[in-house]
This record gives structure tokens, C-alpha cells and sequence, in this order.
């Protein structure tokens, strides 16, 4: 079984750059769906099974927002458990569902490209609300669409709380930037700390 570490006790030595830039241990390339998802994992398995750090690779334009809470969750049982460090680098774009993958590496093992862009929003939803019937069924429903919505929002939070956490942005500032959709180029990232560095 894998040595817990406690997230403080992480180990903080720089990143190999060759491995960072061109020898990734596990890659998330194209659109983030279950077969991403099922990728992902099965790299973290055969990094497990060696004594390599991690090292993830993303370039999406996004996709679905509870496999990527699934990915990020897998990184954070590696970094907890693993006793070795992981290092991530955004190559050319971090949209949407990709930032809550980069945010679950600390703040100092993110790293971006020059040409790297992250894009940072609120979860979309489009649903019709149907109320047909007795008063009471309707409040019923109304209040589970509600429980819906402030679940995904206390999940969101989550995200957005870890990808600021030791920058220089507020959790309350990234929220009303992302409200608009806030297209961040690598190096306003760099300068908000919300990354370590750009590397190339």
C-alpha cells in the first residue's frame, strides 16, 4: 500500500523539465467524457506501479464537469497517499472542465506554456422546470431543483477555492470573474500566482 503523506509534507523540489515538457506520465488531451476519465485512471495506475513522480500533461477544450471532480479527486489520492510529488502543465488550452484538473496540483507544481490559456466559468445549466399538479408536488420539485443547484454550486466552490488558494486572487474575486467567462493568457495567470511558472 501506498505511504500516506499528509498534503503539507509533500515534497516541493522542482520538476524535472524534460518529464514536464515532453515525457508525461499521464496525458488528458481532447475532450474530458468517461473514456478520458477511464484513461486517466489507468495511467495513475501504472505510475503507482513504478517510482516515478507525476507528471500530467492537459490540453482540452473542456467537457463534463463530474469526470473531470473524478480526475481531480484521483490526483489528489496520489499526492496524498503516494509519498511522491505531482507536477502539472497546461500546453496550449485549459478550458472549462480542464482548470478543476490543474487546480487539484498545489499552486506551486502548476506550470503553463507561453501560448497556454485557461478558461474559468460558472457551470452551465439548461433545464425546463414543468410544475403540473397539486401545490404541494410542485414545492416539491421546485425544492429539489434548488438542492440541485446549491450542491453543484458548494461543489464549484470547491474547485474555484482550490485553484486560488496561495495566489494572489480571492476565492470571491475569481467567482465574479468567471460569472462573465474569464479567459486567463499564461501570463496574467503567472502574474496572479495562480500558477508557478511558464516554461517552454
Amino acid at each position: 500500500m501506498d505511504r500516506q503523506v499528509k498534503p503539507s509534507q509533500q515534497p516541493t523540489r522542482s520538476p524535472d523539465r524534460h518529464k514536464l515538457l515532453f515525457d508525461p506520465n499521464a496525458r488528458i488531451h481532447g475532450l474530458i467524457d468517461d473514456r478520458a476519465v477511464l484513461n486517466f485512471i489507468d495511467d495513475l495506475k501504472e505510475v503507482r506501479r513504478g517510482e516515478d513522480d507525476l507528471y500530467v500533461e492537459i490540453d482540452t477544450p473542456g467537457g463534463d464537469a463530474d469526470g473531470a471532480r473524478r480526475m481531480a479527486l484521483e490526483a489528489k489520492l496520489f499526492l496524498k497517499h503516494s509519498g511522491r510529488a505531482g507536477y502539472v502543465i497546461g500546453k496550449n488550452t485549459v478550458y472549462s472542465a480542464g482548470v478543476s484538473v490543474l487546480a487539484a496540483f498545489p499552486k506551486a507544481h502548476r506550470y503553463l506554456c507561453p501560448q497556454a490559456v485557461l478558461l474559468i466559468h460558472e457551470r452551465r445549466l439548461e433545464k425546463d422546470l414543468v410544475l403540473n399538479g397539486p401545490i404541494r408536488s410542485c414545492l416539491q420539485i421546485v425544492r429539489e431543483q434548488l438542492a440541485l443547484l446549491e450542491t453543484a454550486e458548494q461543489l464549484e466552490n470547491e474547485g474555484f477555492a482550490d485553484l486560488v488558494r496561495g495566489s494572489r486572487m480571492s476565492l470571491d474575486e475569481l467567482r465574479n470573474h468567471a460569472m462573465n467567462s474569464c479567459y486567463l493568457l499564461a501570463e496574467k495567470a503567472l502574474e496572479l500566482e495562480i500558477v508557478e511558472g511558464i516554461t517552454f
